[in-house]
């Protein structure tokens, strides 16, 4: 464990390399600090014995003044100092913060399927903050209380080494309960940052899920799940709290005892006449002044056990290698010329097969079409061609080569995507649609919505390209939003385009028009894409039947309706009431001629 410690503090050293200059001038601010301290209960004799003892009217003129300019002096140095450390301290929080988040956004999409968004977001927010009161607290007390407790010491022990080894003789004891004090603060510490974690958990999931929760009339249900959390976390804080905080009347406690023996035996030596009041006092205001930064000090051990906590919580994350990494030595893939082919292909989530020998080639320009039932792998099948997932066994390749060869940056600047559950941003819609090409001009953006056909009604808005469409798009009707997200992916210009049919959520007024959007976006560019709608079935150029994770049949689509197999039974499930919808029957055509 103090292994482990030490590692996590020096860590946390590094980040203090780029402000070398700030903390030197803060380190000689510390050591003014101390040193007007001490300072100040060495003047204590003086005025005692040369005021009130001696009676000499002329210090009078000298000792009042000379302490303004002291208490001056000192405060002017503790406040750069605090300025200072303050400033270390939360830049390097900041790019903790920074870090941490680049360390998440970098994981591949199996990290994300076991972590809930609630736990991410509390390391982020409350592991991070606690570990920023902990280096806040370290840079800017720990130094400054420990040079005054130095300087502090040395007054108290030259004025009378007797008494000083008297006052500190408690001070062993107190750290050795200081000690078991912070490992049981440590302890609850790591237990209520997980407790924070599932609060947030809680609340993201209830607060993302609002409109089921009030179809279902589950208010007052989810109200107390939430409140269930929310007590175990505050009863973790409350005892997190109780242990902080013992450490100050403890240290009060074995102070006293050792404030009773000084004043038994400094008085009987004052009283004796083998030492001066002036020198007693001026002890006295020593000792005085040098327990509240040892309080302080045994507070700031605790501060740092609970830091501590946080940074292995933090460091974890920090330190944890993506799943899916460029190999050394991967190049840039340029754009598509000849196939994408899947060779010997397997997969699967948590030990359970998803995919299994998927052997499969598709041409350049060439539409193909993933249908299957529920479950049989067509969107595995997708995600791993941008690697969102990885390969287990064999290999898929791009003009022959394996896309694990190449960075996965510019395999992705390759491939556009459209989802039926479109991914929007609390932004502008110029954002929204530039998202994929930041440099975009805005006639690009215009003409990119333009072939979407969703310019008229972004003009149409408001502040037309500013207009902010709030979360998710939540402003916009589903056949806007999806439109959308279509003028990205043609603005994005990519030649390889995968496509979770976009319509199958629409009315039929937004999907012809959607529909039409979609039919400019996949012109010339090698589309894979999940059917739903049959429009996308007869459009495509081959039809690839998945089941159990298997390509059980391949063709067109009236090759696989003669086939009579899983297709065929689909299609009668799936798209022959869509087809007696569009085309009407003999007896319909009758009556209405």
């Amino acid at each position: 464990m103090i292994k482990e410690d030490l590692r996590l503090y020096f860590r946390l050293l590094d980040y203090l390399k780029p402000y070398r200059l700030r903390l030197f001038l803060a380190v000689l601010a510390m050591l003014g600090v101390s040193g007007f301290t001490a300072l100040l209960a060495y003047m204590v004799k003086p005025i005692l014995d040369e005021v009130f003892v001696a009676r000499r009217l002329e210090m009078i003129y000298i000792l009042p003044p000379l302490v303004v300019i002291l208490y001056l002096a000192k405060d002017s140095f503790a406040f750069f100092h605090i300025y200072q450390m303050s400033y270390i301290g939360t830049h390097i929080i900041a790019t903790l913060r920074e870090q941490l988040y680049r360390a998440i956004s970098r994981q591949s999409m199996a990290f994300f399927d076991h972590q809930a968004t609630g736990d991410l977001m509390s390391r982020i927010t409350y592991d991070v903050t606690m570990l920023q009161l902990s280096v806040t607290s370290v840079v800017t007390s720990f130094f400054k209380d420990s040079f005054t407790v130095v300087g502090l010491v040395a007054v108290i022990i030259f004025r009378e080494w007797r008494l000083a080894l008297m006052a500190l003789a408690v001070y062993p004891l107190a750290v050795v309960l200081m000690y078991f004090i912070g490992k049981r603060v440590r302890r609850i510490s790591t237990k209520t940052q997980a407790a924070s974690a599932s609060l947030y958990a809680n609340l993201t999931e209830a607060l993302r899920g609002q409109r089921i929760v009030k179809a279902f009339v589950r208010e007052d249900y989810e109200a107390e799940r939430f409140n269930r959390t929310n007590q175990e976390f505050v009863r973790l804080q409350v005892k997190a709290v109780t242990a902080r905080e013992l450490s100050s009347p403890v240290m009060e406690v074995l102070a006293s005892f050792g404030m009773a023996g000084i004043m038994g035996y400094g008085g009987y030596n004052v009283i004796m006449g083998y030492s001066s009041p002036g020198t007693f006092f001026s002890f006295l205001a020593a000792l005085l002044m040098l327990y509240p930064p040892i309080k302080s000090l045994s507070r700031l051990h605790n501060v740092v056990q609970e830091g501590l906590a946080a940074a292995q919580r933090v460091f974890a994350l920090r330190d944890r290698p993506p799943d899916i990494q460029d190999r050394p030595g991967a190049v840039a893939l340029p754009p598509i010329s000849r196939n994408i082919i899947y060779q010997g292909v397997s997969f699967s989530y948590d030990d359970r097969p998803v995919l299994q020998d998927i052997n499969l080639t598709v041409h350049r320009g060439e539409m193909i079409a993933l249908v299957g039932p529920s479950g049989a792998g067509k969107t595995t099948l997708l995600n791993l061609l941008p690697r969102f997932y990885e390969v287990e066994r064999g290999a898929i390749f791009i003009d022959g080569r394996d896309i694990r060869d190449v960075t996965q940056a510019s395999l992705r600047g390759q491939i556009g995507v459209v989802t039926q559950q479109t991914i929007l941003f609390n932004d502008t819609v110029r954002h929204n649609v530039a998202y994929g090409r930041l440099d975009a001009s805005e006639s690009q953006i215009l003409e990119a919505l333009r072939m979407a056909y969703a310019c008229d009604f972004v003009m149409a808005m408001p502040r037309g390209l500013d207009t902010l469409i709030g979360e998710q798009g939540v402003r916009l009707s589903g056949g806007e939003r999806q439109r959308l997200a279509i003028a990205r992916a043609l603005l994005k210009d990519a030649p390889i385009l995968i496509l979770d049919e976009a319509t199958s959520s629409l009315d039929s007024e937004s999907e012809r028009e959607v529909q039409q959007a979609l039919d400019r976006l996949i012109a010339g560019r090698t589309t894979l894409v999940i059917a739903h709608r049959l429009s996308t079935v007869r459009n495509a150029h081959r039809l690839i039947v998945l089941d159990q994770g298997r390509i059980v049949e391949q063709g067109t689509h009236e090759a696989l309706l003669k086939l009579g197999g899983v297709y065929h039974r689909l299609y009668e499930m799936q798209f022959a009431r869509e087809e007696s919808e569009i085309s009407p029957s003999p007896a319909q055509a009758a009556l209405v001629s």
